[in-house]
């Protein structure tokens, strides 16, 4: 069960344009903490982190807001502190003004059931969605929004939030969702129905694919930015396969470790999935330091 809204209501909290970055000038203060009243850096929990689609942006969602980094070179864009609270998910749109929020933490007043889509130059809500159950992901193209639940995912147009596709999966508590970034192609791949199976959806071609990648239950998976190939593991973790999505066809199959006579285009893949995905308690611990030292990062 699933609600849509055309927002415009006024801002939940006031934010400046993403591209370039300013401080914010005026807003409600009860909901924009001045920094001299905010709690203690210590104070700050992460909750998330997440790449924009060319890997060229990441977002850390905490408990008290969220913060934008630019990977090359390494600092931070901006960051929003409130008082009331912080958001478990936080997408990018490339390198858009356009957030999808999804709230989370102890203390936050920002629903776990509910996307906000944010529009950061017009400091708005634009729209939103709201269900009966907690949202596990949240993926954006320039024409799509997907949200994640446990057993279900709905694909809306980005242009008038209309309901497009719903999907059924097993249970995906990790909110497991890819989605291609090609203006020329629009591929979803999401967990089947049966352990160890990925579903492939290509919307341009009208045309779904079931792939049996393992025979344990799905750990990560990835799609290449055209979405013509899949990069999959298990919760085994010692093998990563490669797809064709179109026919399904198993391209390669290697160990985990074994990464250095692969295309270009199959490396990225593989060091998304072995790299980012396996280490990524390590970067909460590394970016829970940096929350604690002033986000001063020392190599």
């Amino acid at each position: 069960m699933t609600s849509t809204t055309l927002s415009a209501s006024p801002p939940f909290f006031p934010v400046p344009a993403i591209e370039p970055p300013q401080p914010p000038s005026s807003g409600d203060p009860s909901s924009f903490a001045n920094p001299h009243d905010f709690p203690d850096i210590d104070q700050t929990e992460l909750l998330s982190v997440s790449w924009n689609q060319d890997y060229g942006c990441f977002a850390a969602g905490t408990s008290h807001g969220f913060r934008i980094y630019n990977c090359q070179p390494f600092k931070e864009t901006f960051r929003r502190d409130l008082k009331t609270g912080g958001f478990r998910i936080v997408e990018m749109l490339f390198r858009s003004n356009i957030l999808a929020l999804v709230g989370g933490g102890s203390n936050s007043h920002y629903p776990p059931n509910k996307v906000i889509i944010w529009d950061d130059h017009q400091s708005r809500c634009i729209g939103e969605f709201a269900f009966r159950s907690d949202i596990r992901a949240v993926k954006l193209r320039r024409d799509r929004i997907a949200v994640v639940l446990e057993h279900k995912i709905y694909v809306y147009s980005f242009v008038d939030l209309k309901l497009l596709h719903q999907i059924e999966t097993l249970a995906n508590p990790r909110g497991l969702c890819c989605l291609s970034h090609h203006s020329n192609t629009s591929v979803l791949a999401c967990p089947g129905l049966r352990r160890g199976q990925v579903r492939v959806e290509h919307f341009g071609l009208n045309m779904m694919k079931l792939i049996n990648a393992h025979d344990s239950h799905i750990a990560c998976f990835t799609l290449t930015l055209d979405g013509l190939l899949l990069a999959t593991a298990s919760t085994r973790g010692t093998l990563i396969r490669i797809f064709n999505t179109v026919d399904g066809t198993r391209l390669q199959e290697v160990y985990s470790w074994t990464m250095d006579f692969f295309s270009p285009k199959l490396t990225l893949v593989l060091f998304e999935i072995s790299f980012f995905e396996h280490l990524f308690e390590n970067m909460l611990v590394l970016f829970e330091n940096m929350l604690i030292n002033h986000n001063m990062l020392i190599l």
